[in-house]
């Protein structure tokens, strides 16, 4: 299952997405918005992050105008690792090196194009694991003891 998520400066190329993945035979669930009417990024980019959390889904798909305020949203959560991709390359090592769970899109800078290209590199390619699991492991922040 993929989550997907959105503001309204994302909502075109949101629904591009779900049409690619309706033919790709992909199951989604899609976390709103619902339209173009403007709204606030961080509301749907929480809903998809507690989804993935939850264990609604297993992957993710978000998108804004340049992709850097829903990333940032996402990324505050402990167990998100999402990736703001533009070029299928970046996408490929994001999932290879930083088992990215989430694709992040900056829809005002991206044609639909792009953006399929961006989501078949996220969705074929594997983590590589071995030295990058490490790395991967050192990216939640952890309580720490105070000493004071």
């Amino acid at each position: 299952m993929i989550g997907i998520a959105s503001d309204h400066a994302g909502y075109a190329l949101k629904q591009y997405v779900k049409t690619y993945l309706t033919e790709t035979g992909e199951v989604f669930k899609d976390y709103g918005c619902d339209s173009e009417e403007s709204c606030d990024y961080p509301d749907y980019a929480h809903a998809l992050a507690y989804g993935l959390e939850k264990g609604e889904c297993d992957l993710g798909i978000a998108i804004c105008g340049s992709g850097e305020g829903i990333s940032m949203t996402l990324n505050k959560h402990q167990h998100i690792r999402a990736a703001l991709v533009w070029k299928p390359e970046i996408s490929h090592l994001s999932r290879q090196h930083n088992n990215a769970n989430v694709l992040v899109m900056p829809g005002r800078f991206i044609t639909n194009e792009e953006a399929r290209q961006i989501m078949q590199e996220f969705l074929k390619t594997p983590f590589e694991g071995g030295r990058h699991e490490r790395r991967i492991e050192k990216i939640p922040l952890k309580a720490q003891k105070n000493n004071g």
